[in-house]
């Protein structure tokens, strides 16, 4: 009998449930990568929506900066200037009133997404919003083909367009959460996470490719990808490993649910009933660790996980956030995400000002930093599975940041090969805490052991979590700070650094307490 080819034997090496679950990682992957590409537009366009003028020189005070502008305010058209009403010397503030309508509308309808999202199949729900999505991110760069000059067009499409973009997230969280056991969560989660900086990156190289000779296409463009990539989710998406008959959980995840961090859950009841005669705190049984309770076999919790779906209700908006950690975590991402979406969305203008470089080669540079964040989404979920500590990896990411962030504002101003350097290394420690909280944190509560296998109960705490780091007032802030110099920005980003790691303290105390209890009953 001849030899199997290499290629078939590498196909046949792997199980039929483990090419669906490659097939659907790859999928939500893509399908989510499409949602950022189309956000990416905005902040590479900035520059060419509002150009300087000869001599509108753009000056660290604000004093110097209007003395600057006054006197070519008329004799410049919007030619000349930019895209009306861009043109005039409050553009920044016009420029982050586009930024906040968008991340606003994101925000509020993020909380019911996930309430409509658990009572609708993910597929249909999210193929409507991808659809969506596409046609009102094509719809604002149709204002430059149609020589639109009012602020309300543009605000209007990026709240209509903030709206829809709900759809996504938690259902790709969800989608991604019934395929995947908990085993090495943090790992495979930061892997998956990097669809939003692999977005970002492919958003700013199509948007940049347009932007200097035709800056509508860098709208339209991305828009049409998306609706494309709707309609591959129509044809393609499986909602739960049981409608394909594969197992609910990966096959070594056995090998998960008997080690690592169900270790403290096990083992601690015992210490605390033998020494307190109380039971056991609940966030102290499972703050925010790799595997369910151990005590549960892995078809029992099979059964939880999958069959739930169908035999439970969906949970309620306060029942979620009754969920230990849920508010603080949601806390903590208001702030990181306010840190992370600052540099989406005025990276590229700040690289402008600072290095003096066109739209198109800022927005290639700007990229940089999302290269930094795919090695700091992972490196984040490989340290918390590691340790087995979600709320203390955050901390450490954060109060690391902060200090880099104030480097970043210095160093950057010393030349391109420093600003190099900055971007990779602030863009791992901006968007791993952000990283960690959206996928394995909320995939981690939202199949908390006090839910009882309620699986439903995912796209909700997914929602909370993100709708509330969604209403992220950097963008915002940074349109109003930046008139009187970068550097107030940066401090600005520091400041809520640190409110960030300081919302997480209760838990990582949680966490520190849990490992030193655990060491205790070793000893003894």
């Amino acid at each position: 009998m001849a030899q199997l080819p290499p290629g078939i034997r590498f196909i046949t090496s792997f199980s039929r449930d483990q090419w669906y679950r490659a097939f659907i990682f790859s999928l939500t992957f893509l399908l989510y990568a499409s949602f950022h590409l189309s956000r990416k537009p905005i902040s590479i366009v900035k520059g060419e929506l509002h150009k300087h003028c000869a001599s509108q020189v753009e000056l660290d005070s604000y004093k110097e900066y209007a003395a600057q502008i006054q006197p070519v305010k008329k004799p410049f058209n919007a030619s000349q200037c930019g895209w009306e009403p861009f043109d005039k010397s409050n553009y920044k503030q016009l420029l982050g009133a586009l930024d906040y309508s968008f991340l606003c509308a994101y925000a509020v309808g993020m909380y019911l997404s996930g309430l409509i999202g658990e009572r609708l199949p993910i597929r249909y729900y999210l193929t409507g919003g991808m659809l969506a999505s596409g046609l009102f991110t094509a719809m604002f760069g149709l204002g430059y083909f149609y020589n639109v000059h009012n602020l309300w067009f543009y605000i209007m499409a990026q709240i209509a367009n903030g709206l829809v973009q709900t759809t996504g997230w938690p259902s790709v969280v969800t989608c991604i959460g019934n395929w995947f056991g908990k085993g090495r969560r943090g790992l495979i989660m930061g892997v998956w996470n990097s669809h939003t900086s692999v977005g970002n990156i492919l958003g700013s190289l199509i948007a940049a490719y347009w932007v200097s000779t035709c800056w509508g296409l860098s709208f339209v463009v991305p828009g049409v990808i998306v609706a494309v990539m709707g309609v591959v989710c129509f044809l393609l998406l499986i909602e739960h490993p049981k409608d394909v008959s594969c197992s609910c959980t990966p096959s070594n995840s056995s090998k998960t649910f008997l080690n690592g961090a169900s270790r403290c859950r096990i083992q601690m009841p015992t210490l605390n009933a033998k020494e307190n005669g109380k039971p056991q705190d609940a966030e102290m049984q499972h703050l925010l660790t790799d595997s369910e309770n151990c005590s549960v076999s892995l078809s029992s919790s099979t059964v939880a996980t999958g069959e739930g779906r169908h035999g439970t209700s969906a949970i309620s908006f306060l029942g979620a956030l009754r969920i230990p950690g849920v508010v603080e975590f949601s806390l903590c991402l208001l702030f990181a995400k306010l840190v992370s979406y600052t540099f989406l969305f005025w990276l590229p203008l700040y690289i402008t000002n600072v290095e003096h470089l066109d739209a198109k080669r800022a927005g290639d540079l700007s990229t940089l930093f999302d290269v930094g964040g795919i090695f700091g989404g992972i490196l984040a979920g490989l340290i918390s599975d590691r340790l087995e500590k979600r709320a203390s990896t955050c901390g450490m990411m954060l109060l690391l940041a902060a200090p880099t962030l104030y480097m970043f504002s210095a160093v950057s101003k010393m030349g391109l090969e420093a600003t190099v350097v900055m971007l990779l290394i602030s863009g791992a420690l901006v968007n791993g805490p952000y990283a960690l909280i959206t996928t394995a944190v909320s995939a981690d509560l939202g199949t908390h052991k006090s839910l009882k296998g309620n699986a439903r109960a995912l796209s909700t705490v997914t929602a909370i979590i993100d709708g509330t780091g969604s209403v992220a007032l950097g963008p915002l802030l940074a349109g109003l700070i930046s008139p009187s110099g970068w550097n107030n920005v940066f401090y600005m980003l520091m400041v809520a650094d640190a409110c960030a790691l300081l919302l997480l303290l209760r838990l990582i105390q949680k966490e520190l307490q849990c490992h030193a209890d655990h060491t205790l009953f070793k000893e003894h």
